[in-house]
């Protein structure tokens, strides 16, 4: 499995239309770091999250039957696709597990999807979802195994690279590692690609140990976002060529980089948006002196009350 630079701008094209180009945000000397850091913010994104890009592009590069589209998601994927389906016009069944936030089922919502609670655990949520495409003929668009996916994550680094200074190392956080793909294939070869996983949900770090693709367990506080139980094999083989290695980061350390995004600039991330500064803030990345770096923020659904709570103990 490759994907080119190619295919990336093709999706660029097609998708640039319906997507937002989110702004990068340069800072000098911040995050204890003493050389230019890089933010791409792409938690402005439609629906709250890079997942749009890859939304976007499936729903756009394939045939959509009459039963519509299927995905399962722990909601930032599943509001994407949502918002992607109701402007493209066709209908849209999103599977989530037990532990999505509300916030994130309410977004779903709002954009006129159904939702089914699929199980206890996300990958209880994609066999529900599996099912339902069996039965019904709809269109799977899967959160990150899928070309069409991975593709269009990577229209990110895209942008990212058109619109700031020349970077060194980019971190990108990885639940399934949809984006990470995407994002690595754009830069192979030319700039360094980090992934951040948390302590307790690390699986394409333990698929790159293990040499393939393995079923992790799933403990921390970014669980709804960075939960995938296993990378599956398209996401692997795409990154054990491209990533150079994933840094891991305490739940402590995500909270963390949350207060400090809300304190200092006033984002309201949740925390799975938050992991990849967390790596930087806390050491789990150690740059070296004036080191260009880059940082995707990618995900802004989160409950404000759980906010407060977090910054305002």
């Amino acid at each position: 499995m490759t994907i080119t630079r190619a295919e990336i701008e093709a999706a660029h094209a097609r998708i640039a239309p319906h997507v937002r180009r989110t702004p990068v945000l340069h800072q000098d000397r911040a995050f204890g770091h003493d050389g230019p850091v890089s933010l791409k913010l792409e938690f402005l994104q439609h629906a709250g999250s890079f997942k749009t890009r890859g939304a976007f592009n499936a729903l756009l590069s394939q045939e959509v039957p009459a039963s519509g589209v299927a995905a399962a998601s722990g909601g930032n994927h599943g509001a994407a696709v949502a918002y992607a389906a109701r402007q493209v016009g066709v209908k849209a069944r999103i599977f989530v597990p037990e532990i999505s936030s509300p916030a994130k089922i309410a977004v779903i919502r709002s954009h006129g999807a159904e939702v089914v609670i699929g199980g206890a655990r996300y990958a209880d949520a994609q066999e529900a979802c599996d099912r339902y495409v069996a039965e019904s003929g709809a269109l799977r668009i899967h959160p990150f195994a899928a070309a069409s996916t991975m593709i269009g994550q990577g229209t990110a680094a895209l942008e990212w690279e058109q619109d700031s200074t020349a970077l060194d190392t980019v971190l990108v956080a990885v639940g399934g590692g949809g984006l990470i793909s995407g994002v690595a294939s754009w830069w192979a070869g030319r700039v360094k690609v980090v992934g951040v996983e948390p302590e307790g949900s690390q699986a394409l770090h333990a698929a790159l140990q293990a040499g393939g693709p393995v079923d992790v367990e799933i403990d921390s506080v970014a669980a709804d976002s960075l939960g995938a139980k296993n990378t599956g094999d398209l996401v692997y083989e795409v990154c054990r060529k491209t990533v150079d290695h994933v840094a891991l980061v305490t739940d402590a350390a995500i909270r963390d980089a949350q207060r400090t995004l809300w304190r200092d600039y006033r984002i309201a991330s949740e925390p799975g948006g938050a992991a990849a500064l967390a790596a930087l803030m806390s050491g789990a990345y150690m740059p070296s002196s004036g080191e260009r770096i880059g940082v995707l923020l990618c995900g802004a659904n989160v409950e404000l009350q759980k906010l407060a709570e977090l910054v305002h103990p």
